[in-house]
């Protein structure tokens, strides 16, 4: 069983892989946990989910370093193997022109990764999180930046916190543009102007690139906007986890 870890700034993503995905958890973030606490929980999971808490290998994705040992330390006591990192695209034979390199994070490296494997450049995943990143890879294959939003629940906490008034609303997909009382309202704008958002940035990068590229969306708030988006073709919700499985097989196979 492969463990593949996808360590985000407010979610961690877990997924567990013997040739298809068996299990798939979404944990909070926290540099405070010990690699007994994350033990403790992961095993209760597997349990629940009738599946060993073991594995033949795991691979790790992290853009918050000071998770890193807890995550390494968690791999070698508990699971008895020693974790890949996934750092860079040079890893794995990735070309990022991007200044630096170096300052594309493990999960947007992973991303391309699966999005090439799967849909074939140029392709753009836009990945809904804490931010909502527009991964871009042209028609040669080469990493080559996007744009980087701040994610939805950013901004309606943002406003919430500036607007005493304004209540939190569900991200629900609104019935009509005109709202007819605040909540409605809430949502149009955020829904709605969201989407238009996420549209207009992608049909940018499109056209920067030929108007060919395919555009696929994935992260843990993508299905709140699947068929909101015009410029989204699909939604592939593992794909992080897809691409460092890929990123694995490259980091093992190295001489």
């Amino acid at each position: 069983m492969l463990w593949a870890i996808d360590v985000g700034n407010t979610h961690t993503v877990i997924g567990l892989n013997d040739g298809s995905w068996n299990a798939v958890w979404r944990l909070a973030t926290d540099a405070d946990q010990t690699e007994d606490q994350i033990a403790a929980a992961l095993s209760q999971l597997c349990s629940q989910k009738g599946v060993p808490f073991e594995a033949s290998g795991a691979v790790i994705g992290s853009v918050v370093p000071a998770t890193n040992a807890t995550w390494r330390h968690f791999c070698s006591k508990w699971l008895d193997t020693e974790p890949s990192f996934l750092e860079s695209g040079a890893q794995v034979g990735l070309t990022v022109a991007y200044d630096p390199p170096t300052a594309v994070g493990a999960d947007r490296i992973a991303n391309a990764l699966a999005a090439i494997h799967r849909f074939g450049s140029p392709v753009v995943v836009v990945d809904f999180g804490t931010a909502t990143t527009f991964d871009t890879v042209d028609s040669e294959g080469r990493y080559v930046g996007g744009a980087i939003l701040p994610g939805v629940l950013v901004s309606m906490e943002a406003l919430a916190r500036r607007a005493a008034k304004l209540p939190q609303v569900a991200l629900e997909v609104p019935e009509r543009a005109i709202g007819s009382n605040t909540v409605d309202s809430l949502r149009s704008g955020i829904m709605i102007g969201y989407a238009g958002a996420v549209d207009a940035i992608a049909k940018r990068i499109r056209n920067e690139l030929g108007g060919t590229a395919r555009v696929v969306a994935t992260g843990g708030l993508a299905s709140a906007f699947q068929g909101m988006c015009e410029e989204i073709s699909e939604v592939a919700p593992l794909l992080t986890l897809d691409g460092l499985l890929l990123a694995r097989q490259r980091l093992t196979s190295r001489p």
